[in-house]
C-alpha cells in the first residue's frame, strides 16, 4: 500500500518542480511548445496550464497501476493513458473556449508527446505513491507554465508593447477592455524579432542565465554564513 506524503517530502517535491528541476529552464524539455506558444501570456499559460492537468492525472494513474504493467509494455502503456487524458483536454477545450483552441492548434494534441510529461511518468510516477506523483505531475506542470508565463510577458512587452492580449479568448469579447497597454495603442508599437522563433530563443537564454545567477548567488550567501559553534549547537 503506498504511504501516505509526509511535510517534508512534499516541500522537497514542490520544489524541485518549480525551481530546483523545472523543466523550462534546468531540464530543457518540452521546448517546441515553450518556444512556439509563448508569444503572449495568454497562450503560453493556457497551455501549461493544460499540461499540468495532464501530468496530475496521468501520474496518479501511472502510480496506481505500476505494479501491475510489465516492464516490456510500461512505455506504451503510458502513451496510451497520457494520450486518452489529452484527448479529453482537448474535446473540453474544443468545446469551452473554442477561440484559444483554435490559437493553440495542433500543440494540444502535442502534449501527448511532450518529453516532460511522459518523463515524469517514467522516472518517478512508476517508482513512487499515488499522491507524491500527483503532487510532482503538478508543480512540474507549473513550473513549467511559469516559465511561458514569464517568457510570454517579456516577449509580449518587447514585441507589442502590451500584456495580457488575447485575454478574451477565455473571457468573452467584454475582456478587451482588460489588456494593458504599457505603450499606447496609437503608437502602432511592434517589434517583430521579439514575436518570432528567434525573439523565443533569446528570451529563454535570458531566464536560464537568469535562474543560474540566482542559484549561484544562494550558494555564496549560503558560504559566507558561518558554520555554528559547538557551544550554540549545544
Amino acid at each position: 500500500m503506498d504511504k501516505l506524503i509526509d511535510k517534508e517530502e512534499a516541500k522537497a517535491i514542490v520544489h524541485n518542480g518549480l525551481w530546483k528541476q523545472n523543466a523550462g529552464v534546468v531540464q530543457i524539455l518540452g521546448m517546441c511548445p515553450v518556444l512556439v506558444m509563448s508569444n503572449n501570456i495568454i497562450n503560453g499559460v493556457s497551455l501549461g496550464l493544460a499540461t499540468s492537468l495532464v501530468m496530475l492525472i496521468s501520474g496518479m494513474a501511472v502510480a496506481a497501476i505500476r505494479r501491475f504493467v510489465p516492464n516490456e509494455l510500461r512505455t506504451p502503456i503510458f502513451i496510451l493513458i497520457i494520450a486518452a487524458l489529452v484527448t479529453m483536454v482537448d474535446l473540453a477545450m474544443n468545446a469551452w473556449v473554442h477561440g484559444l483552441y483554435v490559437v493553440l492548434g495542433i500543440f494540444i494534441p502535442l502534449i501527448t508527446t511532450n518529453c516532460i510529461v511522459l518523463a515524469r511518468a517514467e522516472a518517478f510516477a512508476s517508482k513512487n505513491g499515488v499522491l507524491q506523483s500527483g503532487l510532482d505531475g503538478l508543480f512540474m506542470g507549473l513550473g513549467l507554465t511559469g516559465v511561458l508565463a514569464v517568457l510570454g510577458a517579456m516577449r509580449e512587452l518587447v514585441g507589442q508593447g502590451t500584456l495580457l492580449s488575447s485575454i478574451d479568448l477565455l473571457f468573452g469579447p467584454q475582456a478587451r477592455t482588460w489588456v494593458i497597454h504599457v505603450i499606447p495603442a496609437e503608437a502602432n508599437y511592434q517589434f517583430l524579432l521579439a514575436m518570432l522563433p528567434p525573439g523565443a530563443f533569446i528570451g529563454l537564454g535570458f531566464l536560464v542565465a537568469g535562474k543560474m545567477a540566482l542559484d549561484r548567488r544562494a550558494e555564496a550567501r549560503a558560504k559566507a554564513v558561518p558554520p555554528p559553534t559547538a557551544s550554540a549547537a549545544a
